[in-house]
């Protein structure tokens, strides 16, 4: 009987660049569960740095962390969907979530307020920052809700000194 032979390794290799700030691009799922902020946060933490963005650490954690928290209370699936990217010397932030938005205005208002609350916190980030957050429908397959936030590396570099803003 012949001896058989591994396949000859592909043509291009994986790049052996090592990662910078404006290749950081990462998608996580994540189970709809209590433990789903720290493991993100941790993802995140490795992410940040090996991109050589550790002047984002403490902004780029308490987004991902707050993001995820609400996510997983809203979400009605087992699953929740966390985004990472730098673009424009920004981080990018975004977790999805099953919860459609209400067709009935009452409910949408009082769900929105739920929302706003649980994201008071990433509120006062994005502001240090002089980022932005916000949610709002989802437009990706199986709908839900989008929420995000931005943080410029300059503000976020600054974060946690004092400013004066104060939330």
């Amino acid at each position: 009987m012949p001896i058989s032979h591994c396949p000859v390794s592909p043509a291009s290799p994986a790049d052996p660049t090592a990662p910078t700030p404006e290749t950081l691009a990462y998608s996580f799922t994540l189970p709809a569960a209590l433990a789903s902020p720290a493991l993100a946060r941790a993802a995140t933490r490795e992410v940040l740095t090996a991109h050589a963005l550790p002047d984002m650490l403490d902004p780029g954690l308490q987004a991902v962390s707050e993001l995820t928290a609400t996510a997983a209370q809203f979400t009605d699936s087992p699953t929740i969907y966390l985004s990472l990217r730098y673009r424009a010397s920004t981080l990018r932030v975004i977790a999805y979530d099953s919860h459609p938005r209400h067709t009935h205005p009452h409910l949408a208002t009082a769900c929105d307020t739920r929302r706003r609350a649980a994201l008071r916190v990433l509120a006062c980030v994005c502001r240090e920052c002089d980022g932005t957050w916000g949610f709002g429908e989802s437009h990706e397959p199986g709908g839900g809700t989008r929420m995000w936030a931005t943080l410029p590396r300059a503000g976020a570099a600054a974060y946690g000194r004092a400013t004066g803003r104060g939330c």
